[in-house]
């Protein structure tokens, strides 16, 4: 009978064909090393040098190598995403292909999974060799992100992670929520997230491939993993209550108006009309856009009854 695999090492990769036989061996030498069962996923995500040639060798030369290419470039969520579905090992961990993560690491993050009974370990680049145009938005997105989540990480973008195999299966990511994982993960009730100080290296090869506009996304899907863990099952306990706060709003400013309006007549005072007034314009535009909320609420709450499934939910223990 064979015994289950212990380790699956996912690489998302873009253009980095110049660094994937170094990373490929050194992973082989340390998974060799400790005597651990293992499988590579490299996932190339549209690139356009000759990774995935690379690939075909690694692959023609190692089974444990298997290789996914994308017909474009999707981005880093994308090629994580497809990796978790195929992964088959215990543990699962993540790392990128610009030998910036070092494979030593592993059996460390190993034992963390299976000893310490960690969900998920976060690598934190405590030292950095990256430019200081990329580390000041990343101290502010992990700042923001550990205020916004509650998960107490220094460094929410490190690529090395790993993860209890249930996580990565139980879990969806898509735009660029890949620096997000741990936040969507503890919001799936994995709540044992722990993080290790790991060893960050100088790019050898190439350039960097990402720019300032991540960052902008991050802080988007951020909101964006918040909002739908919050409300993505309840969207009218959000909208409907902005709603009818707008709605009410605007109708206790037009009846007031009209009770100004009506008092006025009867003292004989001067007055001017109700639409004279531009707080009568507001009172509209209030009502109208409370009325609006209070049916995207509705929508929304017919949308998630159409796609409710029924065996979504996580089960942890099941007796008899």
């Amino acid at each position: 009978m064979n015994q289950p695999l212990q380790i699956s090492i996912v690489v998302p990769l873009y253009n980095e064909a110049e660094s994937l036989p170094e990373l490929h061996d050194w992973i082989v030498r340390v998974m060799t090393t400790h005597q651990f069962s293992y499988e590579v996923l490299f996932v190339d995500d549209g690139s356009t040098d000759d990774s995935w040639e690379v690939i075909r060798k690694l692959s023609a030369n190692n089974q444990a190598v298997k290789g996914f290419k994308f017909i474009r470039n999707y981005g880093k969520t994308a090629a994580l995403q497809t990796a978790f579905v195929h992964t088959k090992g215990n543990v699962v961990i993540t790392m990128d292909a610009d030998l910036q993560d070092s494979p030593d690491e592993i059996p460390e993050l190993y034992r963390m999974i299976t000893e310490d009974e960690y969900d998920l370990v976060s690598g934190w680049k405590k030292k950095r060799y990256d430019p200081i145009s990329k580390t000041l938005p990343t101290k502010l997105f992990n700042g923001i992100s550990r205020w916004v989540s509650g998960v107490q990480l220094h460094d929410f973008n490190c690529g090395l992670k790993a993860y209890r195999s249930r996580v990565v299966k139980s879990i969806t990511i898509y735009g660029e929520m890949h620096r997000n994982i741990p936040i969507i993960a503890k919001w799936n009730g994995f709540k044992k997230i722990g993080e290790k100080v790991v060893q960050h290296q100088a790019r050898k090869y190439g350039t960097t491939k990402f720019g300032l506009e991540r960052f902008i996304f991050g802080f988007l899907d951020l909101l964006t993993v918040a909002f739908v863990n919050k409300f993505g099952r309840r969207p009218m306990h959000f909208f409907g209550t902005m709603g009818v706060l707008s709605f009410m709003v605007g109708s206790v400013l037009a009846i007031y108006l009209l009770f100004e309006k009506l008092y006025n007549i009867s003292q004989g005072l001067r007055y001017r009309n109700v639409t004279d007034n531009p707080s009568f314009f507001l009172a509209i535009v209030a009502i109208i856009i409370g009325s609006q909320l209070f049916l995207a609420g509705f929508i929304g709450e017919l949308f998630v009854k159409q796609n409710f499934k029924k065996d979504e939910y996580l089960i942890e223990e099941e007796l008899g």
